[in-house]
């Protein structure tokens, strides 16, 4: 067993390492709320406004193409075909397209009568754009000579859908191939609600950081204080006091993204404790921004990447500078 003078000097290395990071400002999909999610040209607005962190999700086509998507397949309310009509759901699964047939698809506006659409009303529509591989957005962000910003990368796996995916081996495998061939890898985070993914990655890629996702609440938890669950890869929180900081920490995680609604003053100050850094997800209002700075959160994830940077600068948090670059 470890001293206690040791245990202490290891937390207080942990704390001083983050403070050093700095607050991490990040862009989810590439910043949805202001141009498409996950495409080019959003990440190339992120890039040139100034952002820490680009946050991702990938799957893997038939052919063994990362590519850039939330869904893990053809998105209703994103892709329309060749005829300017929208896929009708569920959307056909990447794994079963080769990378030809993604790019048929255009997914640079909104389906006008969604959901979606009435969530983000102020996106432009940016027509004719198509779904970027991994390779392409890191030529981006080559272009862009931002040699700073860096990569928060969701691995789009379901454990109760394995037949929508890759397994989570050969996915990890094509993953980690790409991110080392390109020269990214001292630049990237891995993250997933699916934890077996996230373990693959520290046995493959120890020096990478993981973060470990998590959502308690609504119709679909993917973590419960009292049992394992299908996304926690055999971790069960009620073997550590029920504590999921302590449980992601036992797990090997170097950062906590929870559901901001999720979080406490004391669950992110335990979290600190047991040397976890805590990136919140996702969020868009002013008031919610600045809440969870005073909480003391080491990071935001935001559609809304802009209004981030206002609320940032307003609390005196050092902003990343812009990168500015076209698609």
């Amino acid at each position: 067993m470890p001293s206690r003078a040791a245990a202490i000097l290891t937390v207080l290395s942990t704390l001083i390492a983050g403070q050093a990071m700095g607050f991490d400002l990040e862009a989810h999909r590439g910043g949805r709320a202001l141009l498409p999610e996950n495409t080019l040209p959003a990440f190339a607005n992120a890039l040139s406004m100034g952002v820490d962190t680009l946050e991702l999700d990938v799957g893997v086509t038939a052919d063994g193409e990362v590519i850039v998507s939330h869904e893990r397949g053809l998105n209703p309310d994103l892709a329309r075909d060749a005829s300017g009509a929208y896929v009708a759901p569920p959307g056909t699964p990447f794994v079963k397209l080769r990378l030809d047939a993604v790019r048929a698809y255009d997914v640079g506006q909104i389906r006008p009568d969604s959901t979606y659409a009435k969530q983000f009303p102020d996106q432009r529509a940016v027509p004719g754009t198509r779904i970027p591989t991994l390779g392409e957005l890191f030529a981006l962000v080559r272009k862009s000579g931002n040699t700073r910003v860096r990569f928060n990368i969701e691995t789009k796996i379901d454990p109760n859908r394995p037949d929508e995916t890759l397994d989570p081996q050969g996915f990890v495998t094509k993953l980690l191939g790409l991110i080392e061939a390109e020269g990214f890898s001292d630049r990237v985070m891995i993250q997933s609600f699916d934890w077996r993914t996230l373990k693959l990655v520290q046995q493959q890629a120890p020096k990478m950081p993981t973060v470990y996702l998590t959502l308690q609440r609504g119709s679909s938890p993917t973590v419960a204080l009292d049992k394992t669950t299908n996304w926690t890869a055999g971790f069960n929180p009620a073997d550590h006091g029920g504590s999921l900081p302590r449980t992601i920490k036992a797990a090997g995680g170097a950062i906590w993204s929870p559901y901001f609604g999720d979080v406490t003053a004391a669950l992110i100050a335990e979290a600190h404790t047991v040397g976890l850094r805590v990136v919140v997800w996702t969020v868009n209002k002013r008031e919610d921004m600045a809440r969870m700075i005073e909480l003391g959160v080491d990071g935001i994830i935001s559609d809304r990447p802009d209004l981030l940077r206002q609320v940032a600068g307003e609390k005196g948090i050092a902003l990343p500078a812009g990168t500015p670059v076209e698609p």
